[in-house]
């Protein structure tokens, strides 16, 4: 496997590693986590350590050496008897030849033999703060090696933290990746499709979630990518609501923002649609506005223009719509360059329009950048960077509020490549267009 992305990804690190001076990286995978009693969490790599490894096995770590330019993984060691309980172990000698490292040791040898790889290293490269737990073994390495000094070994004598150079590396995808999240996008959009044609008042919000977790598995992703938000009526006016039990009523909306992980890597969509499959009129007037500034967005998505210049197109949009259906009074707040200059858009836009997504669903990655005089402008998108486009409204009861607009909340949402003159959309397999998607569920 010596031509594998995660070989090259690596040597790339080892690259950054040199430039930065050189030194020593380790990064260990996440841990498994007890539910309750005997039985844990269903497990989950963590996203660091898989980008480099494509291992997914718990108990693992991968250390870069700048030195020799040597990766080497430590994992658990085969164990029959263990592995009839919990299944399959790839043991150190076949996990170094499948995923392509240089040498590979039993997990129980790693306080041996990692400082003996610090030994003399300049700098020792590993995720600072990120884990209580890692940090106190680094501090035992790290003692272990100054116990040597009389001998002539020195410690590293500084500490990087290795997300700086993965986080920059991470945000630009390369072909694979973007391949996997293509097919992640396709499998949650086919989902949404699903629940859209099993809605009807009556249902509950976690009958549509049943919908949505089964299209995900029947396809093959492993997870979903985060906690489905299935919202109806009200409770689509709350952002990070989770699917509960409230019932579907007829001439509500529902909200759903749900979407699976695939491989490792994340999908992000929304959809807001009509319990009944038909939208009233003020459902209608405020999902045509959402549906605008969203398109308004994609169309300022493209390499060269910083990242809030799809937010900016996106809340010009909105703001006009707010100003034109009443939602903001003109008298209260002004005209459309007052609403955006002093945010009154928030009251019912509180959001950013994207965020980054990949391995995990607000992916890593800086969103502003170095200036030449200190400032931090936002970020300068390239092609390959994958953002969600998602804007929305989302309108509580008050009394200075049409009634026909309370408890509507929409959001519209999908993923986008950038390229160098736009984007392409990947999760456009589920209808955006009101016309469509009542077409859609009447059929």
């Amino acid at each position: 496997m010596t031509d594998s992305p995660y070989r090259a990804r690596r040597e790339r690190v080892i690259e950054q590693m040199r430039k930065a001076g050189g030194g020593v990286a380790v990064l260990p995978t996440a841990p498994e986590v007890p539910r309750n009693r005997d039985s844990d969490y269903p497990y989950r790599h963590d996203s660091y350590f898989y980008y480099l490894s494509g291992f997914t096995e718990p108990d693992a770590v991968v250390v870069l050496d700048s030195r020799t330019g040597h990766s080497i993984l430590f994992c658990r060691a085969k164990n029959e008897e263990r592995e009839i309980w919990d299944g399959y172990r790839y043991g150190p000698e076949a996990a170094r030849e499948t995923f392509g490292f240089d040498a590979a040791y039993p997990i129980d040898e790693i306080d041996t033999r990692v400082p003996q790889l610090l030994a003399d290293a300049p700098a020792l490269f590993y995720a600072l703060g990120a884990s209580a737990q890692q940090d106190r073994q680094v501090r035992h390495w790290l003692s272990a090696v100054r116990a040597q000094g009389r001998t002539g070994v020195s410690a590293p004598s500084a500490a990087r933290d290795i997300r700086a150079i993965l986080d920059e590396m991470r945000l630009v995808k390369d072909p694979v990746e973007i391949d996997i999240m293509a097919r992640a996008g396709k499998i949650s959009a086919e989902a949404h499709v699903r629940a859209m044609k099993a809605s009807r008042p009556g249902l509950r919000e976690y009958h549509l979630e049943a919908e949505l977790l089964y299209e995900f598995r029947r396809n093959g992703s492993q997870f979903p990518a985060y906690g489905s938000i299935v919202a109806t009526g009200a409770n689509a006016t709350v952002l990070h609501y989770r699917a509960g039990d409230a019932k579907l009523r007829d001439g509500d909306l529902c909200l759903i923002d749900a979407a699976c992980e695939l491989d490792g890597y994340a999908s992000d969509i929304t959809r807001t649609f009509p319990v009944n499959g038909k939208f009233t009129a003020a459902q209608r007037e405020l999902y045509d506005i959402v549906l605008a500034s969203q398109q308004a967005a994609i169309d300022a998505t493209r390499a060269g223009v910083r990242f809030d210049a799809p937010h900016d197109a996106a809340v010009r949009v909105l703001a006009q719509g707010m100003l034109d259906t009443g939602l903001l009074k003109h008298d209260a707040v002004g005209g459309l360059d007052d609403v955006i200059a002093n945010k009154s858009f928030s009251r019912f836009y509180m959001h950013r329009t994207g965020h980054w997504i990949g391995m995990d669903v607000h992916d890593c990655g800086e969103y502003r950048e170095e200036g030449p005089n200190g400032e931090r402008p936002w970020r300068t998108l390239v092609p390959n960077m994958v953002t969600t486009i998602e804007p929305g409204i989302y309108v509580r009861p008050a009394p200075d509020i049409d009634e026909r607009y309370w408890n509507i909340g929409i959001r519209i949402e999908d993923d986008a490549v950038v390229t160098a003159d736009g984007c392409t959309l990947l999760t456009r397999d589920v209808p955006v267009d009101a016309d469509e998607i009542e077409a859609l569920m009447r059929g």
